[in-house]
């Protein structure tokens, strides 16, 4: 199935106007913290993310500027274009980081959820604020995200409910105190205030499988990169807004 398709299956669950992001549908105040990069409480692992960036690691003495220089100049679009296909599998950002510690740096991969690996994904995707999503048009990623649709639309866990019957179908509605968002996520990794920290997306959809009471597949497992994949489908031409704030 081609990229052209599968956004007009997309469009058609939620027409393009409709679309808003998840920011609209919290509070003001916490509205008003993620456009404030002196409260966004993101920006501390920011902050870090830019120094592991200059800092060289593992035995290849490199650091991530030693081969692309200025992030603010050469990482400008990358988030928006990911997950993306990448030697024989689709990736998604913090993959793709990990890859170039492996392969450039020789330097062990960030583990998944930590600090120093969120601080990067988020320093890299802040460099594409504003630019609008753009996923990749090869057929391996459009592949991959046709097969994340399969996933969103599939009834899962002991609650037999979809991603799409919350996000599409129910959204603007209330679930245990909370608004149903339409689940658009240009603004990862975000800082969650219930988690007191940054988070991945992945973290985020292992949550919701959770709540539904699904066997929830490792960090890095491919059926939720393809599932990013798919979201990044449903989100063409909005907004990156890394970093994000949430309840």
């Amino acid at each position: 199935m081609k990229l052209a398709a599968l956004i007009m299956i997309a469009a058609s669950a939620l027409a393009a106007d409709e679309r808003r992001s998840g920011a609209d549908f919290v509070s003001p105040a916490t509205q008003a913290m993620q456009r404030d990069d002196a409260q966004n409480p993101a920006m501390l692992w920011i902050s870090g993310g830019e120094a592991q960036w200059r800092t060289p690691a593992g035995s290849g003495g490199k650091s991530c500027a030693s081969c692309h220089g200025d992030a603010r100049d050469s990482m400008r679009g990358v988030a928006a274009r990911f997950p993306a296909f990448h030697q024989g599998r689709t990736v998604n950002l913090n993959q793709r980081i990990n890859i170039c510690r492996e392969q450039k740096q020789q330097a062990r991969p960030l583990p998944a959820e930590s600090e120093e690996l969120l601080g990067l994904e988020a320093y890299v995707a802040m460099q594409s604020r504003g630019m609008p999503v753009a996923p990749p048009q090869d057929a391996g990623t459009t592949a991959s995200a046709a097969r994340g649709r399969q996933l969103y639309f599939q009834r899962i866990g002991q609650l037999n409910l979809s991603c799409a019957q919350c996000h599409d179908q129910q959204w603007g509605k209330r679930l245990s105190g909370s608004t149903i968002p339409q689940a658009h996520a240009a603004a990862y990794p975000i800082y969650r205030l219930e988690w007191q920290g940054m988070g991945s997306l992945q973290r985020r959809l292992r949550n919701c499988m959770s709540g539904v009471r699904a066997e929830v597949p490792a960090f890095g497992a491919q059926e939720l990169v393809e599932l990013e994949a798919w979201l990044a489908v449903r989100d063409q031409g909005m907004k990156i807004e890394t970093p994000g704030v949430r309840p």
